[in-house]
């Protein structure tokens, strides 16, 4: 009596158990790691963009600076929200601010 067994139907439910468990959990993982590292990028170029500005343009020009932080950002590729943005030149400025207070 020589009786084979069709492992197919097993093999196709281990497939659809793995692909179910990777689009639930391991994709959400990655898209907010990715997130996390665009915004980490972005918060990077805006701290660079906000020195060079305060060198290039000095005080009293907040307008001007603005101006240059968001194009040299465009001019990088980067896709951003404009009020997020302006969060984080904010900051940067505020820092900027703060340490050279301890400078003085």
């Amino acid at each position: 009596m020589n009786t084979q067994f069709d492992f197919t139907f097993i093999i196709e439910l281990v497939i659809a158990l793995v692909s179910a468990l990777i689009t639930t959990f391991l994709i959400p993982v990655l898209k907010e790691k990715l997130s996390i590292e665009k915004y980490e990028k972005l918060k990077m170029w805006v701290s660079v963009a906000v020195k060079a500005a305060e060198q290039l343009y000095g005080s009293k020009t907040g307008q001007k600076k603005k101006e240059y932080v968001v194009s040299f950002l465009l001019s990088k590729g980067l896709v951003f929200d404009v009020d997020e943005v302006t969060a984080m030149i904010e900051s940067e400025v505020y820092k900027l601010t703060e340490e050279q207070k301890l400078l003085t």
